[in-house]
């Protein structure tokens, strides 16, 4: 009879965490291509230790190809990146329900929106204008909208390729760690643009100095500051490298130039995103045209300079890709598969390894960011 009762016991306990409900710790925002099936910015219920995701909502916008989100995570900004109505989006977000509510629409005054940003403080949002080569400035209402572009900044120039550097091609824009800096990577002319942040409109002058230059021919796309923010990290798309800065007293001095892309072959290598593990410990770079990886570097912490420590294949083209808070996972948005996909990381080696039993299939994702539920 003992021995039934302790069966029976070890049963139910083993059912029991089978059946434990999962504990949803974040959001999960994914930005789409709207030109397929997509139909704006879906919203997931992640629990990250477990990788547990449950579909919530969806808010319908044209090409929200590129998202972000207030401090306070009240709110969500995102891009539409239309070549005919180049604009910006505000919604407020609800924690309890998980849904987007659109508040209004502004233009960017400029084409080809593929980045935005906003700052700490709640004062402005920021957009990098691709095909414009610029930067749009917009100043928040009270209600978190937005409201008319305050200011567009415009750049000359042009880089070594003959068809990729024709002009300016502004593709992203970061602030610095304290933000008292904005930095803006053009393709076009392989140079970081620097800012400086201010209380009143329109928030952003020219730096000192104006911008950086890196590698000709590189194009820069995307930057990451380290956690300690000692470090910076620029992707740069045509050259399949990463440049590693170091970051001191507001500047920004190079220090290693490093294969993201190590294939061999003729044209451009298309690296795209770039993250730096939440415990400073390793970097991330995606690579698309014909590799389709991530690219996976130990960071030295006396100098933040990357050693390659070696390559996870991913789907067709991972545009963007995000690390979970918790650091164990990795989660990439491959746009031509059609596929999200999840990689656990091992925290001492940095080396990825597919989940294939956590993935979501969507139209055309190009864009992850995370919210917290609590």
């Amino acid at each position: 009879m003992k021995i039934f009762f302790f069966l029976l016991l070890g049963f139910v306990s083993v059912s029991g965490l089978q059946a434990f409900p999962p504990s949803y710790t974040h959001y999960m925002l994914v930005g789409t291509y709207t030109s397929g099936t997509s139909e704006g910015i879906y919203v997931y219920r992640l629990d990250e230790e477990t990788g547990t995701i449950e579909y919530v909502s969806v808010a319908k916008a044209v090409n929200p190809s590129y998202l972000a989100v207030s401090t306070d995570e009240r709110y969500v900004y995102s891009v539409g990146e239309s070549g005919k109505e180049a604009v910006a989006y505000a919604f407020s977000f609800d924690k309890k329900t998980g849904k987007l509510n659109l508040l209004n629409v502004q233009p960017t005054n400029s084409p080809g929106p593929c980045y935005i940003s906003t700052d700490r403080a709640g004062r402005f949002v920021v957009t990098a204008n691709y095909s414009g080569g610029s930067v749009s400035v917009f100043p928040l209402a009270a209600d978190g909208s937005l409201q008319s572009v305050a200011k567009v900044f415009e750049f000359e120039g042009s880089g070594p390729d003959a068809n990729r550097q024709t002009k300016p091609y502004l593709h992203c824009a970061v602030f610095s760690p304290d933000r008292q800096y904005l930095f803006a990577p053009d393709l076009g002319s392989d140079q970081l643009h620097k800012f400086t942040t201010g209380n009143a409109t329109p928030f952003l002058t020219k730096g000192n100095p104006e911008a950086y230059k890196v590698e000709p021919g590189s194009g820069p796309r995307h930057l990451t500051f380290h956690p300690n923010g000692q470090f910076a990290y620029l992707i740069n798309e045509l050259s399949g490298k990463v440049t590693v800065f170091r970051y001191t007293n507001s500047h920004l001095e190079p220090v290693q130039y490093i294969a993201s892309d190590t294939s061999e072959g003729i044209g451009g290598k298309g690296s795209a995103d770039i993250h730096v593990s939440p415990d400073g410990k390793f970097l991330y770079a995606s690579n698309r045209a014909n590799t389709n990886n991530i690219a996976i570097f130990s960071i030295n912490d006396a100098d933040g300079k990357l050693t390659l420590v070696g390559h996870q294949p991913t789907g067709q083209h991972p545009r963007n890709f995000i690390i979970t808070p918790n650091g164990k996972y990795l989660i990439a948005a491959g746009m031509n598969s059609n596929l999200i996909q999840f990689f656990e990381i091992d925290k001492k080696t940095g080396l990825l390894k597919e989940d294939t039993s956590k993935q979501i299939t969507i139209n055309r994702p190009v864009c992850l960011k995370f919210v917290g539920i609590n």
